[in-house]
């Protein structure tokens, strides 16, 4: 099994790292991690991976700060 996990704000993070951690366990799961960049701010996004023992993301999109049209895009 194939799991695609897409994470960029805090509550984002908080929910990810059980079930990331639970999911490692099993030998048939494949995890992708992508961060969408939405908070590039080392407290608001890098100190979670640290804290919570996320590993680095597969894909960081660094969508940034700006309107949500820019983000989206």
């Amino acid at each position: 099994m194939k799991v695609l996990h897409v994470v960029g704000a805090r509550p984002n993070f908080m929910k990810l790292a059980p079930v990331h951690n639970a999911l490692k366990e099993r030998r048939n799961v494949v995890q992708t991690l992508v961060h969408t960049g939405q908070h590039f701010d080392i407290n608001m996004s890098e100190v979670f991976f640290q804290q919570l023992g996320i590993p680095s993301p597969d894909v960081n999109l660094a969508v940034g700060s700006g309107t949500h049209a820019k983000q989206t895009a």
